[in-house]
């Protein structure tokens, strides 16, 4: 049976930043294949013609610059009425030993990680409280709840990520919003490799030299192998979150985080430092 006008995605606008590779690419690929109508935005637009091809709206945009958030929400705005859905997905990880990373990139990590999409979140509140309708999707990860050496600047930013997502849902919740949070465990994205990468760069001479090698070796290797879960396993996540009515305030899904979230409830800080510093 056809669905109605009123059932059907098809009247429903969903943006998806960090949408040129990984997660945020798999969620548009689910998206448009529920009929919704997908914006994509990436600072590179070549990487996002294989969602051009499967009929979404790509948008050349640096989160980290107001200009390029203003004109995309008001370039979807005036020719849609508003963004229903928005998946905040873009982010990255420069990992280092807290001494080692200049304060302007871990400045830097704030900006694409938090402000950037907080920017973007106030500019498509506006037309979500008019609908008295909104799914706002966070994707944070286990990174939010957990830690581990070298990434503080990342944690940080993911940890006040999630303090923030909490924050916005309960004053949004009167007008018909749901926030959610997304909390990715290991995803086979080049997300690892790039963090690996930094880690040598940053910190692999020096004082910190021994554990920041050792560290970057293994998360390497663990991004290279077969164990990760498939950006597509999020992406399905997402779809479920959007698509129910009262949705959960999070979601946890991929290689490990169900484990990792279980024993950061159950583990005092200092068990918990052990179990990290025996794995890196």
């Amino acid at each position: 049976m056809a669905k109605s006008p009123k059932d059907s995605a098809s009247n429903k606008v969903a943006l998806v930043t960090g949408a040129s590779s990984g997660i945020g690419k798999a969620t548009a690929e689910k998206l448009l294949e529920k009929d919704y109508r997908v914006f994509v935005a990436a600072r590179r637009l070549e990487k996002m013609r294989s969602l051009e091809a499967l009929g979404a709206v790509s948008i050349a945009m640096d989160i980290t610059k107001d200009e390029d958030i203003v004109c995309a929400v008001q370039r979807i705005t005036v020719d849609h009425g508003g963004i229903d859905i928005l998946i905040n997905n873009a982010g990255y990880g420069f990992y280092g030993a807290i001494e080692d990373v200049p304060i302007d990139e871990a400045r830097r990590q704030f900006e694409v990680n938090l402000f950037g999409l907080a920017r973007l979140t106030q500019l498509v509140l506006p037309k979500m409280r008019e609908k008295r309708f909104g799914k706002i999707v966070n994707i944070s990860s286990v990174g939010g709840k957990v830690y581990t050496p070298f990434g503080a600047w990342y944690y940080a930013a993911k940890h006040a990520l999630e303090g923030w997502s909490d924050c916005l849902r309960l004053e949004t919740k009167p007008f018909g919003i749901d926030v959610i949070i997304i909390e990715p465990g290991g995803i086979k994205t080049d997300w690892g490799l790039i963090a690996a990468d930094h880690l040598k760069k940053t910190s692999g001479n020096g004082a910190y030299a021994n554990a920041a090698n050792k560290t970057a070796d293994i998360m390497a290797k663990s991004y290279s192998g077969e164990q990760l879960s498939d950006p597509s396993v999020v992406a399905s996540v997402i779809l479920k979150a959007v698509t129910a009515p009262k949705p959960k305030t999070r979601y946890h899904t991929g290689y490990g985080a169900g484990a990792v979230l279980m024993l950061r409830r159950k583990l005092s800080d200092r068990m918990f430092d052990r179990v990290v510093t025996s794995m890196m």
